[in-house]
């Protein structure tokens, strides 16, 4: 009996601070319409830029990596860090301008609807970085459950970086990114056309957020 009142209040407690945070993104996407002059073309859009960035931040919050040494957590580190560098490049957060091009230093605000904006948009001559608020914590949650992946792997027998790549769970997001034509930095950002992506996108990242959560085995899903 006590273990069970201990578990619900714990549930209890998590869906508490749920709420909490569900309901700031709201009150602060209502605000940022209302004082930002921002429309969506469909309601769906601002619901799925608030939702990556919900399930984003409860990814990391509710995420416990197993103990490990130091250096199978520098591994795990490398190849999460990694892992977000690999999205943002297939998600369009990072673009690299034609050589030539004319690219210049200089910072942009781009004013898409809740969740995906506001997007601030770095250019520089060698690489555009476009922050678009819902696949960069989105990223940041799907790359910490990686780190605590590896940790898991580093103790079978698929282990390492080779344990990721063959995890189809782990790559779905960096092909869906590629083969969807996600928007993404620089001049992406700036003529966004909401479109079927979104939808798709959207169903790849909570799956692989689900299989990841729970860890299947690596390179067994």
């Amino acid at each position: 009996m006590a273990a069970v009142s201990l578990r619900s209040r714990v549930d209890i407690h998590t869906l508490l601070h749920g709420a909490i945070v569900a309901n700031t993104l709201v009150l602060l996407a209502v605000a940022y319409m209302l004082f930002g002059g921002v429309t969506a073309p469909e309601p769906r859009y601002v619901v799925y830029g608030l939702l990556w960035v919900f399930i984003g931040l409860i990814t990391v919050w509710k995420t416990a990596p197993a103990t490990t040494d130091d250096r199978t957590r520098r591994r795990a580190a490398a190849a999460a860090v990694g892992y977000f560098a690999a999205l943002a490049v297939a998600g369009g957060l990072l673009t690299f301008p034609e050589t030539g091009a004319g690219a210049t230093w200089g910072i942009r605000l781009v004013p898409l609807p809740p969740g995906w904006g506001p997007a601030p948009v770095l250019t520089t001559p060698y690489v555009v970085v476009g922050l678009v608020p819902a696949r960069v914590v989105g990223y940041v949650g799907l790359s910490y459950l990686v780190y605590a992946t590896f940790i898991d792997a580093a103790g079978s027998a698929v282990s390492g970086l080779f344990g990721l790549l063959s995890c189809v769970s782990c790559t779905w997001p960096v092909v869906a990114s590629v083969a969807t034509g996600v928007v993404g930095g620089g001049s992406a950002v700036a003529t966004a056309a909401l479109g079927f992506s979104y939808d798709l996108s959207t169903a790849v990242f909570l799956v692989t957020v689900g299989l990841l959560y729970w860890r299947p085995s690596v390179g067994g899903d």
